[in-house]
């Protein structure tokens, strides 16, 4: 592995253990993280597909799920 690979790797590491992901996101970032729009997302919140938490918001958990391949 290149240096400049090398190092790149290592940032990235170091600013996500600086920098954790949230545990819950609004629908506007769930929309975000999915590349839809704030509209597609609210329709699936509304459709039982994404479940909101007492505060109104996703829990990062259920975006993970969405992102993964079936």
């Amino acid at each position: 592995m290149n240096d400049e690979l090398r190092i790149a790797i290592r940032a990235v590491q170091l600013y996500a253990e600086r920098h954790p992901r949230p545990p819950q996101v609004t629908i506007t970032q769930a929309a975000e993280m999915l590349g839809l729009s704030r509209h597609t997302v609210s329709k699936m919140v509304r459709a039982g597909q994404f479940k909101l938490n007492r505060c109104g918001m996703i829990p990062v958990e259920q975006i993970d799920a969405a992102l993964q391949p079936v």
